[in-house]
C-alpha cells in the first residue's frame, strides 16, 4: 500500500541583509539607476566635512540600522550666520560656530559604529510637514518579482524622519500628490514609481541571492524626481493595512505566506 501523506514543504528562509552601503553599491552598480541614488559615503570627519560643504545639507545614518534610529540631520547655513552649522537628532537642534566642535558632537553620538553620509534631499512637504514614499516590491508564489504597494509617510513636524514607528504619519499616495500633480498625471507618475521598484529589486537580488521582499524608501524633490534614500530587505508590510483599499494588504500578505515570511 502507497503512503500517500504529503511531506511538508520547506520553504527557503528569506534572506535579510543589513549593511546600507552593501545595498547602495548593489543599486549603483546599475547604470540606469545611478541618477536615483544620492551621493552615499562612509562617514568620517573629511567626507562630511566635503559633502557639506558642497550640498549645504547632508544625512548622517548608520551603516545598520531600523526604523530612522540614529539618523542626524547636518546643515551648513549661508555666509555670515553666527553659528552656521547645525544638527538635529530627534527634536533636538544643536548649533555650532566651527565644524569640528560640531564633529566632535556627532562623534560622542556615533561612537566607534559604522556611519554613512548621503546627499540631503529637500523633500516635497504635506500640510507643512515632510514626506516620502515606500514602495513595496516582492516575489510572487511563481517567484517574480512584482511591484504590490506604494504608500506616503509623513514626517512628524518635530522629527528629520519620516518612519512610521518614529512617530510619522501614513497617507495615501494620491493625496500626498494632490498638490504637485492633476490625477490623470499622479496614475502615471505611480505606475513609474512601479517600475522603479522593480528595477531596484532585480539589482538587489543579482548581488544578494535569497532576498524575497523590498521596502524602497523614495524621496521626491521639487522637480518630483524620485532619489532612493534606503532599501529595506525585510520591509513591514502592515503599515500598508492603512490603505482603504485592503486587496493590497491581502495580496503582500499571501505573497508573504509563500515565501515563509508570514
Amino acid at each position: 500500500m502507497k503512503n500517500t501523506s504529503k511531506k511538508p514543504v520547506r520553504l527557503s528562509r528569506a534572506r535579510y541583509v543589513t549593511s546600507k552601503i552593501g545595498k547602495t553599491k548593489a543599486i549603483e552598480s546599475k547604470h540606469k539607476l545611478r541618477k536615483y541614488v544620492p551621493t552615499t559615503k562612509r562617514m568620517n570627519q573629511e567626507t562630511l566635512r566635503e559633502m557639506l560643504n558642497q550640498y549645504k545639507m547632508v544625512y548622517v545614518k548608520p551603516n545598520v540600522g531600523m526604523f530612522g534610529n540614529g539618523v542626524i540631520r547636518v546643515e551648513l547655513a549661508e555666509e555670515g550666520a553666527e553659528l552656521p552649522y547645525s544638527y538635529q537628532s530627534g527634536v533636538r537642534l544643536r548649533q555650532f560656530k566651527t565644524f569640528d566642535e560640531m564633529y566632535a558632537s556627532i562623534s560622542k553620538k556615533t561612537k566607534k559604529r559604522n556611519y554613512l553620509v548621503q546627499k540631503g534631499i529637500h523633500l516635497l512637504k504635506y500640510k507643512g510637514n515632510r514626506f516620502d514614499l515606500r514602495v513595496m516590491v516582492q516575489q510572487t508564489p511563481l517567484q517574480k518579482w512584482e511591484t504590490t504597494g506604494v504608500i506616503g509617510r509623513v514626517a512628524h513636524p518635530k522629527k528629520v524622519v519620516t518612519n512610521f514607528h518614529n512617530g510619522g504619519t501614513l497617507k495615501p499616495v494620491d493625496t500626498l500628490l494632490h498638490t504637485y500633480l492633476p490625477a490623470s498625471k499622479r496614475k502615471r507618475y505611480v505606475k513609474k514609481l512601479h517600475v522603479l521598484g522593480l528595477r531596484v529589486a532585480k539589482a538587489i537580488n543579482k548581488r544578494y541571492r535569497g532576498v524575497k521582499e523590498i521596502g524602497v524608501d523614495v524621496a521626491l524633490d521639487d522637480k518630483l524626481h524620485p532619489w532612493i534614500l534606503e532599501v529595506n530587505t525585510s520591509p513591514d508590510p502592515y503599515i500598508f493595512r492603512r490603505l482603504s483599499d485592503k486587496r493590497i494588504f491581502a495580496k503582500m500578505r499571501r505573497y508573504a505566506k509563500a515565501y515563509g515570511r508570514l
